[in-house]
């Protein structure tokens, strides 16, 4: 993966596709990350392509954790970020990132602002607790309200209430896929995804959740199903909801909002 941009304090809105579920956006002067998985190796999980990626020049404003799963909420990549660093995390998360200096929770609704941009909490459907018998917390979306608006609904499946969030959307960052060879509950494959933009009817869709981890030792198996989901959400996307621009951005990829939305 190559390496991210510099910090950029202004200029035009963008977002980098980190992998996985990690997003960087940079919007009027803020710079977010979404749920941060910084390293190569998680529990089972491998990294498909290695990444050497630094987080010190991140320099992110604030970090949006959507839920308490081990590949979403990984304590080793936020200790990379600094243990100053702002994160804003579901309601009874802040007891597991009890070594952090600024953590905030959030329930779905509640708002909050990061420099000019404000962070509302939406409602997501997925599963509360860490590992099975482990602490359990809300589980989140994220809209974040700025020149634009982008949409990250963490892990969730689809659900009635995204609706509620038409029109309001330029950018939806949809979760088509994950690490495994299948998907378990409180998740959305490409024909759901694409389902949900019928709902959400943003401007423009990107998938993530996509093409960067697997399970150790099976990687030569995952060669198809880790790289397909995508562009597969791409088609029925143009099939389900034909006036939604979607755009396929590759893990280490960087793509001008305002370009892409023209």
């Amino acid at each position: 993966m190559q390496p991210l941009n510099e910090p950029s304090r202004a200029g035009p809105s963008q977002l980098t596709y980190v992998g996985h579920a990690t997003v960087l956006v940079e919007m009027d002067g803020v710079r977010l990350i979404t749920d941060p998985l910084l390293r190569n190796r998680i529990v089972h999980l491998r990294r498909h392509k290695r990444s050497d990626q630094p987080a010190d020049n991140l320099n992110v404003d604030a970090v949006l954790v959507s839920h308490l799963h081990f590949d979403h909420l990984d304590l080793p990549s936020l200790r990379r970020l600094g243990h100053t660093t702002r994160l804003i995390v579901p309601r009874g998360a802040a007891k597991l990132l009890a070594n952090f200096e600024n953590v905030e929770e959030l329930s779905a609704g509640d708002v909050t602002t990061v420099g000019s941009v404000k962070i509302k909490a939406t409602q997501a459907y997925h599963a509360r607790r860490r590992h099975p018998f482990g602490p359990a917390a809300d589980t989140l979306g994220f809209l974040i309200e700025g020149r634009h608006t982008v949409y990250f609904p963490g892990d969730t499946d689809l659900f009635p209430e995204m609706a509620e969030l038409a029109d309001k959307i330029d950018v939806a960052l949809l979760p088509v896929w994950g690490w495994g060879l299948n998907l378990g509950k409180g998740h959305m494959d490409p024909y759901r995804a694409a389902e949900a933009l019928k709902l959400l009817q943003p401007g423009l869709a990107i998938p993530i959740h996509w093409g960067t981890l697997h399970p150790w030792g099976i990687g030569w198996l995952m060669v198809r199903i880790l790289a397909n989901p995508p562009h597969m959400f791409a088609q029925y996307a143009r099939y389900l909801a034909p006036e939604v621009k979607t755009c396929v951005v590759s893990p280490g990829e960087t793509i001008s909002v305002d370009e892409t939305l023209a």
